[in-house]
């Protein structure tokens, strides 16, 4: 059966700490996040203007927008998510979990990197 994954692409800043690591990162320090929105589908719509499609990438911005505004973007993420070590891994399945509660269809997977090398990708 086919199958399409598609992705739509995010970038915040933000400021973190690590209270359980034993190392830098359990300092207060900051990154300049990059992460995906992955959404699957076995079929593309059929008619009207998203003919061809899984879904316009404008409407997972839709969902996605006010998690940036409000939560993540120049803010602390210790506060904002209510997660007391926010990792990559912590972060990229509280962001699948606040997506999926806002009725995102088809939500696939979110993939966080917190540096240019480094990341995690949470498929539940």
């Amino acid at each position: 059966m086919a199958e399409w994954i598609i992705y739509k692409e995010f970038r915040f800043e933000a400021a973190h700490c690590l209270p359980h690591y034993e190392g830098k990162c359990r300092r207060l320090h900051g990154h300049s996040w990059l992460g995906r929105v992955y959404v699957k589908s076995h079929h593309l719509q059929s008619q009207g203007s998203q003919q061809g499609m899984v879904m316009d990438f404008g409407e997972i911005k839709q969902y996605l927008q006010p998690l940036l505004d409000n939560f993540l973007d120049h803010h602390y993420l210790n506060e904002t998510t209510g997660l007391e070590n926010p990792t990559s891994e912590e972060l990229s399945r509280w962001i699948y979990e606040k997506l999926a509660k806002a009725g995102l269809p088809n939500l696939y997977a979110v993939e966080i990197r917190e540096t240019c090398t480094s990341g995690c990708t949470y498929y539940p």
